[in-house]
């Protein structure tokens, strides 16, 4: 028994220091290969243990391979060694496909303005990511589990009754399905990214992140909104940032009749100035409305985002509220009531012919009148006598045709 077991050490101390020589080569070669870039250590970093574990396990099986390649339990062994290979394998791929979009994601940052290509590619690439890793983790059980001769022969069974299992589990899963197909048409069609700015349910707030099965929003009060994916395929909403990021806004006033818009207008443009929310691509002011007792003043007011615009309303409504009041108080609303006597006995206005219409009391009118009555029979006045008085002896004839019968 003695000697197996010295072989075995053997083997495995042989093994091991292999293992160790690769891994030693392969980080020595991979920091050599690009000595300027910043990837390899993040490589190393992300790769380091899945490798080093799959050499390790490598190392173990060889080693029992080439000390008991006769003992009885030596199948059982493969068999658990190949299931930790593949395991290992499986995890070692999901960290080079991490790294990998992790070096997508470091080139194109979204904490600078004009980052619509950024965040595109940003909710793309973690759309792959996830797709990826769930595809390797299903191929690697798959895998271990035909590595069992009992799966091996019902896989075949189930292979042969394909189409019947994809109908029943897509009529089981129709909406897990339809989420991930709308989170993958959400990614691949650029209509929502990760740090848009949408109005959904009439919530204001940021994309937060975009799974396969729902999107969270950050909403402005520091609240989360949850919503499945199917929403933003199937729901209209609003997205504040979808071709960039600059916003117009406006802010309305009701004033009284006495104010000046010039120098409220003049006023505007000292606040803008002093200001530096405002991002200098418009601002206007106009008199929108004059009903109603009040006259209703509009601003409208551009910023480089909507965070910044909010603020800027709110800057420009409070300075311009109070310049009315320290400026102009006569322009201040207010509600007007007036005192006056009893009212004298109506008059009683003469009779009068009715005057010229739309449609009737001229010819023109007339003419208006018969396109929307050509289908229909009009019986003019004389007509209408006519066939009063045809009538009547109708009546007549037949009440004498009564009292002769009887």
């Amino acid at each position: 028994m003695l000697d197996p077991w010295l072989q075995f050490a053997l083997t495995l101390a042989i093994a091991l220091v292999a293992a160790i020589a690769v891994t030693v080569i392969v980080s020595t070669a991979t920091r050599l290969a690009s000595r300027r870039r910043s990837w390899p250590a993040g490589l190393i970093r992300r790769a380091r243990r899945p490798f080093r574990g799959l050499l390790l396990t490598l190392a173990v099986w060889v080693a029992l391979g080439l000390a008991f390649p006769d003992r009885d339990w030596m199948p059982v062994l493969d068999q658990l060694f190949t299931i930790l290979v593949i395991a290992t394998a499986a995890w070692l791929l999901a960290a080079l496909v991490t790294f990998g979009t992790d070096v997508t994601l470091g080139r194109y940052r979204i904490d600078v303005p004009d980052n619509r290509v950024a965040r595109r590619i940003r909710t793309q690439t973690l759309i792959v990511r996830r797709l990826a890793i769930a595809l390797i983790v299903v191929v690697a059980i798959g895998a271990a589990l035909l590595t069992f001769p009992a799966v091996q022969a019902f896989g075949a069974s189930v292979l042969a009754s394909a189409g019947i299992v994809s109908i029943i589990a897509g009529l089981a899963a129709q909406s897990v399905l339809a989420n991930i197909f709308a989170g993958l048409q959400i990614a691949f069609s650029d209509a929502l990214r990760v740090d848009d700015v949408v109005v959904v349910e009439g919530e204001w707030g940021r994309v937060g992140e975009i799974t396969l099965s729902y999107v969270v929003l950050d909403l402005w009060d520091d609240r989360r909104l949850v919503l499945p994916c199917t929403y933003f395929t199937t729901t209209p909403f609003q997205n504040w940032t979808r071709q960039g990021s600059e916003l117009l806004g406006s802010v309305e006033l009701d004033l009284d009749w006495r104010v000046s818009p010039t120098r409220m207008r003049a006023h505007l443009d000292e606040v803008l100035a002093q200001t530096d929310l405002w991002d200098g691509r418009a601002s206007v002011l106009q008199v929108t409305e004059a009903t109603g007792g009040l006259v209703r003043v509009r601003i409208l007011v551009t910023a480089q985002d909507s965070p910044t615009l909010f603020d800027l309303r709110c800057v420009v409504r409070e300075a311009m509220v109070t310049w009315v009041q320290s400026t102009m108080p006569a322009a201040l609303p207010v509600q007007r009531v007036m005192m006056t006597q009893p009212e004298p006995e109506p008059l009683v206005e003469p009779d009068h012919a009715p005057g010229e219409g739309l449609f009737t009391g001229s010819a023109e009118a007339e003419a208006r009148a018969s396109t929307f009555t050509q289908a229909i029979p009009i019986i003019v006045p004389a007509d209408a006598d006519a066939s009063a008085r045809a009538q009547s002896s109708k009546s007549t004839a037949t009440r004498s045709e009564t009292t002769d019968r009887t």
